[in-house]
């Protein structure tokens, strides 16, 4: 009897308490029936599970974790910065991968150089299309990491005398396809698809470009390209003779721009893996956005063939995504050759991107026996990527 009268004080007491509780402070119950019943991120796993389990076999389970771990940067530097930060950086045990790259004593691997739709083989390149030679990178391009294993963060970067960022934060294998276009003295560039601005960014480094377009379908992606450029570069830098920014559908430039450019960089919209199992905002595998999701590899197809048509005879294109999706790599890059050549009478030469694989091969884990292209895959030890890419050389 006297438990049950303990009980009925301590529910009375409950109950004064939540009386005067402020109604706005009270959690409502019902919140937790509004809760998404499978969040896109958790659509998102699934859908890689199948679909990269068999695509990637027996690494899947690896580069699984590490895509659901904390990614690594790069502190890619600005050559237009007066800002002494590269002695600070190395100070706390970082270091420029590009200068700091494997160097191969063997001879080079080509045999991936395959050319679809020709019967000759194919082999790395020069810019003059005569005798094979190893990639050759731009001096000017610094990007430092921290050791492999090392997860410590870098610090925002901070404006020097000038206003000019010092560093630009972004994934390392990311700049990866900026060394892989392979950018010249006097080259017209065009970056097809540049929001939010970190390969354009990275192109501008080089220090090579006599005049680069930057293209974005999305105008408001274009605003923060543009924030991004005055953060970094001066203002004599991004005058209309050298730079031009525009907002057109890319699908659509070779209808705008033909045989026009040295290099065309078309690093497509995809899946972007690590945002898609990290952030339910913004992401591709909502259920509102399921009809955008299966459209994409089409789109992606649109946008090369755009890109290969608006190179000029002799020009390279290089194809970039950040996901592991075989549909949004390799078959993109696959139709896109013939659609090229059986359409618009373009024929293209695979570039092998071999000797990149092997300069970085310590600073990156690539996915081993990609038919088409080099794909940089997530490893806890080195965890960037993904980053696919794959070089062409227009014929004709």
């Amino acid at each position: 009897m006297a438990l049950m009268l303990d009980c009925r004080l301590l529910l009375r007491k409950v109950k004064d308490l939540r009386s005067l509780t402020p109604r706005r402070n009270r959690v409502k119950e019902k919140w937790a029936a509004t809760r998404v019943k499978h969040p896109p991120t958790h659509l998102a796993l699934q859908h890689f599970d199948v679909t990269y389990n068999v695509q990637l076999g027996k690494i899947w389970p690896s580069v699984r974790v590490a895509l659901l771990s904390e990614r690594k940067y790069g502190a890619l530097l600005n050559c237009f910065s007066n800002h002494g930060i590269v002695e600070d950086l190395q100070s706390q045990g970082c270091r420029d991968f590009i200068s700091d790259r494997h160097v191969e004593d063997e001879p080079l691997r080509t045999n991936q150089n395959s050319e679809i739709g020709c019967d000759e083989e194919s082999t790395v390149f020069d810019s003059d299309g005569q005798q094979p030679t190893a990639l050759r990178l731009s001096p000017n391009i610094k990007c430092l990491v921290f050791p492999r294993g090392d997860v410590t963060r870098f610090k925002p970067a901070r404006p020097d005398m000038c206003g000019m960022l010092s560093y630009y934060l972004m994934d390392a294998a990311s700049v990866l396809p900026c060394l892989a276009l392979g950018v010249q003295d006097g080259h017209n560039v065009l970056d097809l698809c540049a929001a939010p601005g970190g390969k354009t960014l990275a192109l501008l480094q080089t220090q090579s470009i006599r005049f680069l377009c930057v293209n974005d379908t999305s105008v408001s992606r274009t605003l923060r390209l543009r924030k991004v450029l005055n953060s970094y570069v001066p203002k004599e830098f991004l005058t209309n003779e050298k730079l031009r920014i525009t907002s057109f559908d890319g699908t659509k430039w070779g209808e705008i721009e033909r045989n026009t450019f040295d290099r065309v960089l078309v690093d497509v919209p995809c899946t972007t893996d690590r945002h898609s199992l990290m952030e339910d905002d913004n992401n591709i595998f909502s259920k509102n956005r399921t009809g955008e999701r299966r459209r994409l590899p089409q789109l992606q197809l649109e946008l090369l063939v755009a890109g290969i048509q608006a190179a000029c005879l002799g020009g390279e294109i290089l194809y970039s995504t950040c996901t592991l999706s075989q549909s949004q790599n390799q078959s993109v890059v696959e139709q896109a050759i013939y659609v090229a050549r059986e359409n618009h009478d373009i024929n293209l030469q695979v570039v092998s991107l071999r000797p990149l694989t092997q300069m970085f091969r310590n600073t990156f884990h690539f996915a081993p026996d990609l038919h088409l292209g080099e794909m940089v895959v997530p490893h806890l030890a080195s965890n960037f990527g993904p980053i696919y890419m794959c070089k062409l050389k227009r014929l004709t």
